[in-house]
């Protein structure tokens, strides 16, 4: 059974609810697109547009799910809506689960998003967080461009939010009304050779495809070979 429901942070907040999740994974990785996610860091909500994720399903071997459950792991197999994290290559990364057991969405890149709510306090408080290797703020451009970069900029650790659910006074996330109005479908990244490496199940905003992980309308990409280019619906 569910707490009862915590307070929103302000009264124009829209927190997508639990049942948002509770769908297939390719849905759910394409209609994140455009979504911000919130987390409280101390005085500051610090906020990102998810511009680029990855859906996962238990029956393909690039999943964590497809190696078994165990107790790491139960988040991908309860209901949809709760918060997965894992370590990779040493930073965190975030998952949200979707539809069926063992299935989930990788959030794999986003962009920094500046409100009322996430001022230029908040800004800095994600460079603050996320520096670039010589310890000098990051451009904002690349503040949160890969899954680990993402969490650090917006303080998220493993340890805090593993197989929690949302919690509208510290993260959520949340509709702004953006539309995205096309989607670049392209395979994912970072799945070993033998692992399924080949299907299309990540998701780029196109508009902000060179803030991604790895932008896929670099030099050398083909439409209809290298990536398939979906107009918003479908």
């Amino acid at each position: 059974m569910r707490d009862k429901p915590c307070a929103l942070p302000w009264h124009d907040a829209r927190q997508l609810p639990d049942d948002f999740f509770d769908r297939d994974a390719q849905v759910l990785a394409k209609e994140l697109l455009g979504k911000v996610i919130r987390h409280r860091h101390g005085p500051y909500w610090l906020s990102a547009r998810i511009i680029e994720t990855e859906a996962y399903y238990c029956a393909e071997k690039g999943s964590h799910a497809s190696l078994g459950y165990t107790e790491k792991r139960k988040a991908l197999f309860l209901d949809g809506g709760h918060i997965y994290m894992y370590y990779a290559r040493g930073g965190d990364s975030l998952n949200f689960s979707a539809q069926g057991p063992g299935n989930a969405v990788l959030i794999k890149a986003g962009y920094p998003w500046l409100d009322q709510y996430s001022d230029s306090n908040s800004l800095a408080q994600m460079q603050l967080n996320n520096p670039d290797a010589s310890g000098n703020p990051r451009p904002i451009e690349r503040l949160c461009a890969g899954q680990t970069l993402l969490c650090k900029a917006l303080g998220l650790k493993v340890p805090a939010w593993d197989a929690k659910r949302f919690d509208p006074e510290q993260l959520f996330v949340e509709d702004r009304g953006i539309i995205v109005q096309r989607i670049i479908q392209t395979t994912r990244l970072g799945i070993p050779s033998g692992r399924d490496e080949h299907l299309m199940y990540r998701f780029v905003d196109a508009d902000f495809a060179r803030h991604s992980t790895r932008n896929p309308l670099r030099r050398g990409q083909v439409e209809g070979r290298d990536y398939i280019l979906l107009a918003q619906g479908n």
